[in-house]
Formats: C-alpha cells, sequence, structure tokens
C-alpha cells in the first residue's frame, strides 16, 4: 500500500531482481593489494568509499553485509593481502547514488525519528532531470551522515513529501522505516495539515471557498499541469483557500491542502482565474491585471525582480509523532523576498488610496 500514498512520495526504485542466490546486490568490490599489512576492514573500506562513514560500514558489517573472499566478516576482522572484499546490500544500487554535500540547512525540529526542515525558494528537493547534486536531499545526507541507520539511498527513509524547487517552506523527513510508513499513512489518509501562503493576480470575489477538480499532465503542454475536463482522468484533487488580505490587483491567500498532487495550488489558483504571481511556468510572470499606464508596469517588474519565483510559500506543517503519537505543528514566517513583495503592494494601494 504504501507505493500509493500519493505523488508527493518519492518512487525511487524500479521493479528489479534480486541478483545471486542470497538475494543480495554488490555495492562495492575490492582487492587488496600484496603489501598491505593487516587493519580492520570498516577502517580500511571508510578510507576507499566515497559515500560511506565508518560507522554506516560497521552497522552494514553487523547486519551481514561486509563479505572478505564471499563471507561475511565482522568490522573487526583484519584484512590480508589480496582478500577480495565486498559490501552487499538488500537493494539494487542507484543509477545516480545520492552523495552527502555540505549545504546549509534551516532545521526547524529534530529527534531520533525524524526532522522538519525550512527549504528556501531556488533548492531542488530530490536528484534528477539534470540536478543531480546540491539538492535538498544531499544536503540532508551530508547532515545524517554519522547516523548508521539512514542511507540517503534508501527510500524507506528520507523526505516524505515534496514541494516544487521555486517553492519555499516546511518539510518532514523520516530518518527510520517506520517513522517513513506512519507519516506516509498521515499522508494518504489525509490526516495531515497543511497550510500555504500565496499572492496570486486579481480581487478575490469570495472571502473563502474550495477548488475540486481531478489534476493531470496538460495534453498541450507537457510541462504544465491541469484540471482534467474529462472526471475519468487525472488524480482527485481538493484546495481550500480563505483571503487574508486583499491588495487591489493582488490578493494575499491562505491555501490548506486536503489532498498533494503535482502544482495544486499553482494548477487550481488558474483554474479559477487567479494565477500566483510571478509563476512564469503558468503565465503568471505576466501583468495580469491592473492598469496599462507605463508607472505600474515599472511597479511590477519592480515586484517581480524583489520576488523572482512562483509567491507561494509552504507555512505550517502538523501531523501526530510516528513513535509517541504527539500532535505536532510547525509554522514557517513568509520569507525575505515575499515579505517584500507583500509590502511594496501595501505601500502601492495605500499610496493610491492617499491620491
Amino acid at each position: 500500500m504504501t507505493e500509493n500514498y500519493s505523488d508527493e512520495l518519492d518512487e525511487t526504485l524500479d521493479d528489479i531482481e534480486p541478483a545471486g542466490e542470497t538475494g543480495l546486490y554488490e555495492h562495492f568490490r575490492v582487492t587488496v593489494d600484496r603489501g598491505q599489512s593487516p587493519v580492520r576492514i570498516d577502517k580500511y573500506l571508510a578510507e576507499r568509499m566515497v559515500n560511506a562513514s565508518r560507522n554506516r560500514i560497521q552497522a552494514a558489517a553487523d547486519a551481514g553485509f561486509v563479505m572478505a573472499n564471499g563471507v561475511p566478516v565482522k568490522s573487526s576482522y583484519k584484512i590480508k593481502p589480496l582478500d577480495v572484499l565486498t559490501v552487499m546490500m538488500d537493494r539494487p544500487r542507484y543509477e545516480n547514488d545520492i552523495i552527502p554535500e555540505d549545504i546549509p540547512l534551516d532545521i526547524v525540529y529534530e529527534d531520533d525519528d525524524l526532522m522538519v526542515v525550512n527549504k528556501p525558494a531556488g533548492l531542488v528537493v530530490h536528484p534528477g532531470c539534470g540536478n543531480y547534486t546540491g539538492t535538498l536531499v544531499n544536503a540532508i545526507a551530508w547532515h545524517l551522515r554519522d547516523v548508521p541507520s539512514y542511507d540517503p539511498n534508501d527510500p524507506q527513509v528520507g523526505l516524505v513529501h515534496r514541494i516544487d524547487k521555486d517553492t519555499s517552506g516546511l518539510l518532514v523527513v523520516a530518518k527510520t522505516p517506520d517513522a517513513k510508513t506512519s507519516l506516509g499513512l498521515q499522508f494518504y489518509n489525509k490526516t495531515t495539515r497543511r497550510e500555504y501562503n500565496a499572492l496570486v493576480w486579481g480581487n478575490m470575489e469570495n472571502d473563502e471557498g474550495t477548488v475540486t477538480g481531478n489534476i493531470g499532465r496538460n495534453p498541450k503542454d507537457r510541462m504544465q499541469m491541469a484540471v482534467m475536463t474529462d472526471p475519468e482522468q487525472g488524480k482527485y484533487a481538493v484546495t481550500h483557500y480563505q483571503v487574508m488580505e486583499r491588495l487591489g490587483y493582488v490578493t494575499l491567500v491562505r491555501c490548506v491542502l486536503e489532498t498533494g498532487r503535482t502544482h495544486q495550488i499553482r494548477v487550481h489558483m488558474k483554474y479559477i482565474g487567479h494565477t500566483l504571481f510571478n509563476d512564469e511556468r503558468y503565465g503568471g510572470h505576466e501583468i495580469l491585471k491592473g492598469t496599462h499606464f507605463s508607472k505600474y508596469r515599472q511597479f511590477v517588474n519592480n515586484c517581480f525582480a524583489i520576488c523572482p519565483r512562483q509567491a507561494l510559500h509552504a507555512r505550517t506543517l502538523g501531523f501526530k509523532h510516528p513513535r509517541t503519537g504527539e500532535e505536532m505543528f510547525f509554522s514557517s514566517p513568509l520569507p525575505d523576498d515575499m515579505t517584500r513583495l507583500v509590502e511594496k503592494w501595501r505601500a502601492y494601494i495605500s499610496n493610491r488610496e492617499e491620491s
């Protein structure tokens, strides 16, 4: 059931048959030099494997995954010249292993089971499609590099959901398989609490409302998602919204996700005629509301420069702790670019009312 939580969950492994009679996959192999002096195998491997700490190698040895000449050995085993050392795992190697990278993390909360991070806009969440380094997952792998139980290439741990590269805000990371299963079920059962702040084009007609519409790939533009006219197509999606502040030609809204589909808020807001401000993929980087005066055009262009991405922030995140059952709730203030953007529109409206 876990693979069907939602399309925000990682789908990392293809269906691959286990290799050999043991059902294990070879991840690393080295033949010891003829002149090598005796040394512990964990120390020897830690100096030669790019993406493994000594603690992690010791944990792999305890699980029977470290071998000398095809026989499992303990981490205290002293290697001998011409030994063939292998590290075998119960899952296949990834085409692009996740390498820990020393990238700053804004950690809101952390314990033995999970961590909550505040992602800045512009940071890709997960490697793929040309972004194989410099991602949030690489940063998390570095932060947890000395935790033996955390393997960044293991789909049973890690990020439970995602947000777009140019969306800022809160994400939860599972450190253990049990935590990921529990949190994944909460997302699947829609018992988590996720609120976003968005600045959208136009003065919204109603103070609050709900957008319901299946979301699927736009047949006219494969880079976009869209609300499907055929109810048999796409995935069921529901977004609740509430006006927070009306700012003339734009509106600051709170969006609460009932489901978690790709680009859900961006697509649903466009569907009701209120595209996110400066959302280039969906046309929000054009001046969609307002006057034709050159002074106004210059003002909006200045706003685009202040917040050079879609104005969307994952502000709050709530769930039950996977081990204790405690209700957890986290909040992240608007980042600087969106704060300055809203303030600029406030000043514009104030000056227009005074004149």
